[in-house]
């Protein structure tokens, strides 16, 4: 009998007595079974982009723009205590036919309660993001500004508090050894957050210390306030790190059906040597198609002081520096 003969009959033979066995369960047990069953969520993100600057060059790409597959899982280990992991990869490179694989995007397990309220350690967005970094993560494709923070996602043990009449504390720190890579040196650059919620009000307060030697440990000092309605949410947010730049950014995001449209507004004073300073604005218009797909198109604008955008395209072009940077995209994704 050939090998793969004889590993369909094992295979077979398996699930069969695991399906007699499952027959044997209650309607409850079974729930309860599959209720204890880790969670695979996932998505595929195509988008089409066209990139121009002022009197230099353009491009036009297509692209998998943050394809995703995860496994998430939780369990209470005691009355009030939950347990609980979670593991995403993205790089999948879906619109190529071979691509060079996946990597992993967020990796972690943690405790929560509602007591002492979570602990988690591993790869995932770090505090100061999640907390304060809203406009440059809401979007599909434009390339916006986005604070000056160097404590990056891995490594990381991060903490939040339970909720104090609406007021929740965070602390993380990234433990970099000496022992990760040859001449590394070890390092605990922090984070710090204070989050307050109360009604539609919504206001943030973080700090990055950017302890990682890159030379400048100078802290990221980041706030941010929001205010929702029914079908519409506004956000203001500024961050400032000293000889690195201030950023101050607004936004609006309306709601209408199964319609979305959003509009914001960037500014960036450059505080290093090229005092560059430079806007963003960006609009866009997303539909949801159903519970599970939705499309969206994009429009990028920014504007720099100095000729000094000379694009990174991926053709390998060089292009002129110009002092105008355009992009369009239209986008859609699956997701379960």
């Amino acid at each position: 009998m050939k090998k793969t003969i004889l590993a369909s009959a094992i295979a077979a033979a398996t699930f069969s007595g695991a399906v007699m066995a499952q027959s044997t369960l209650s309607a409850s047990e079974l729930a309860a079974k599959m209720d204890s069953m880790p969670s695979v969520y996932g998505n595929i993100q195509y988008a089409i982009a066209h990139e121009n600057i002022d009197g230099g060059d353009s491009e036009l790409s297509h692209f998998d723009n943050g394809t995703t597959l995860g496994v998430k899982h939780d369990h209470e280990i005691a009355p009030g205590v939950t347990g609980f992991f979670k593991l995403e990869l993205d790089g999948f490179g879906a619109d190529e036919k071979d691509s060079d694989g996946a990597n992993i995007d967020e990796a972690y397990i943690g405790v929560k309660g509602d007591s002492f309220g979570q602990v988690w350690v591993g790869s995932d967005d770090s505090l100061y993001e999640s907390a304060i970094d809203q406009i440059v993560n809401f979007y599909e494709v434009g390339a916006n500004a986005g604070g000056s923070y160097s404590t990056g996602e891995g490594d990381l043990v991060q903490y939040l508090s339970p909720s104090f009449g609406g007021l929740t504390l965070g602390a993380a720190i990234q433990i970099n050894g000496d022992g990760e890579s040859p001449g590394a040196d070890k390092s605990y650059p922090y984070q710090l957050a204070a989050m307050y919620e109360v009604d539609a009000l919504e206001l943030a307060f973080a700090i990055d210390s950017n302890d990682n030697g890159d030379g400048n440990n100078e802290n990221t000092y980041g706030l941010r306030a929001g205010y929702n309605l029914d079908s519409l949410s506004i956000s203001a947010e500024y961050q400032t790190r000293k000889d690195v730049s201030d950023v101050f950014g607004v936004m609006g995001v309306y709601t209408l059906g199964a319609n979305q449209f959003a509009l914001s507004y960037e500014m960036v004073s450059d505080d290093t040597a090229a005092e560059d300073d430079y806007d963003i604005i960006t609009l866009q218009a997303l539909h949801n198609v159903s519970d599970h797909m939705y499309v969206y198109v994009e429009g990028y604008l920014q504007s720099n002081d100095e000729d000094s955008i000379n694009e990174f395209f991926a053709s390998g072009n060089t292009s002129p520096a110009g002092d105008e940077r355009a992009i369009a995209a239209v986008g859609a994704v699956y997701y379960f």
